[in-house]
Parts: C-alpha cells; structure tokens; sequence
C-alpha cells in the first residue's frame, strides 16, 4: 500500500494524534519541574541575601547550575550555615 494511502488511514490519524498529546504531556511536565526549580533558586537567592548581605556570583552561578535537589538540601542548610563559604564552600 502507498504512504499516502496509509497517512490516511484512521489508525494513522489516532497514532500522530496519540503521538501529539504524548509530546504536549511531556512538555508540560517539563515546563513545570522546570519552573519550580527557578522558584526554589529565586527564594534561596532571596533567604542568603537576607542572611548574608549581597551574593558574590560564584554563589549565584553555583545556585543556577544546581539541580532541584541540591537547591533543597541548601534550603534546609541555609538557617543553620554560619557563613556562604560554609554552606557553598566560597569567600563572600
């Protein structure tokens, strides 16, 4: 049978639509995990600038590259660290 013959068959049509709403699906997700992990980073930024004063931008560039997890253990660290160099291993 020809491609084009096939293309339009409605098995066809259900598997790219099937294919469509696998990739929207997998798109949202990704989109949310990564918006929560920017909002971790910012509210991090935010509690070691209360803490500490100004965040030198090794600090920063650590906080970007970080995973969600990582941003979490520094979250829960962060009201008991006594200095960035502590909690990040840098000179502030």
């Amino acid at each position: 049978m020809p491609r084009d013959e096939l293309l339009k068959m409605p098995e066809a049509a259900d598997i790219r639509q099937e294919g469509r709403q696998e990739g929207r699906q997998e798109g949202r997700q990704e989109g949310q995990q990564e918006g929560e992990q920017k909002g971790e980073a910012k509210l991090l930024i935010r509690l070691l600038t209360r803490r500490f004063g100004q965040l030198p931008a090794a600090v920063h560039e650590k906080i970007a590259l970080a995973n969600s997890e990582t941003l979490e253990q520094w979250s829960d660290l962060v009201l008991d660290a006594r200095s960035l160099e502590e909690l990040f291993g840098v000179d502030h």
